[in-house]
């Protein structure tokens, strides 16, 4: 592709020395690709702009992001414009190009910026980029009128410049004032060199639990065992079909093999349960614990 070219530095700069297309030159150019799929002319088209690509690029390096990956997405949203690119529109591809480009380094920028996502709405891409500067003025303003405007005032004003959510404001306030740190980071209080994420608490389910549940489980079942002897071959298999199996026969099926009716098949489950019921609850176990 034509902006792959571009992480060299050798033609980066052969893209700052390209001269740049009037009107006319550059709809022939969309056209040509547009029309004809023309590569040629969309490399030229490509070319000639790459230095407005380059300029925004640099624009972005105070996020701390490296210029050769600035370079390389600003490359992708000039190549993105150069592809959707309509000349018949009447509007200069350098301004159409603009916004592409500038939607490819803040997604880019906000993906690398921190390892935790910092937003991807509307409104959280506004703020990531405009909160402190949106902030610094709003105090200006405020001083020159002889108040003082912090805290939860300041956010509110921000939001209503901004025309965001309050709680997205606090939010991005919160990201933007820390910083991402490792769990495997020594705490700097603890002599034995104990790192952060050993005090993070166990979400899994403890070894006693687990010991309990399984030993639970383990007389449940025997108590049901004990209590199927109870029941007659036929109502025991009735109540196995219907209940113990992944996958749960139809009375009509069952009666079908036993020859019953639906109804007297229905009548036995019934009674089977009641049965069941009354062992268990005298050997101390609940019947819901087995019975759907």
């Amino acid at each position: 592709m034509a902006f792959d070219q571009f992480a060299d530095p050798r033609l980066t700069a052969k893209a700052r020395s390209a001269a740049l297309l009037d009107a006319e030159q550059e709809a022939a150019l969309a056209r040509a690709w547009r029309n004809h799929g023309d590569k040629a002319a969309l490399d030229k088209l490509i070319t000639a702009y790459m230095r407005l690509a380059l300029s925004m690029a640099a624009k972005f390096r105070r996020y701390g992001a490296a210029m050769p990956d600035l370079t390389q997405e600003a490359a992708m949203g000039l190549m993105k414009a150069a592809e959707k690119f309509d000349p018949d529109r009447g509007v200069r591809f350098s301004t159409y190009a603009m916004f592409w480009i500038k939607a490819q380094l803040q997604d880019y920028v906000m993906r690398n910026w921190s390892m935790v996502r910092t937003g991807s709405t509307t409104s959280q891409k506004s703020l990531f980029f405009n909160l402190r500067r949106v902030e610094a003025r709003l105090a200006r303003e405020a001083a020159a009128r002889g108040e003082q405007l912090e805290g939860m005032a300041l956010r509110a004003a921000v939001a209503v410049e901004l025309g965001v959510p309050l709680h997205d404001v606090a939010m991005m306030e919160g990201r933007l004032a820390g910083s991402d740190a490792s769990l495997n980071a020594t705490q700097a209080s603890d002599e034995d060199g104990r790192e952060w994420i050993d005090v993070l608490e166990d979400d899994r389910t403890q070894a006693a639990d687990l010991f309990a549940a399984s030993h639970d489980r383990t007389v449940l079942r025997d108590h049901l065992t004990q209590a199927l002897q109870t029941l007659s071959p036929r109502e025991r298999m009735i109540v196995r079909e219907r209940q113990l199996v992944d996958a749960p026969r139809t009375l009509e099926s069952l009666g079908a093999e036993l020859k019953l009716s639906k109804e007297r098949i229905r009548q036995l489950e019934a009674a089977a349960f009641a049965k069941l019921r009354r062992s268990l609850e005298e050997r101390g176990a609940g019947p819901a614990a087995f019975l759907r």
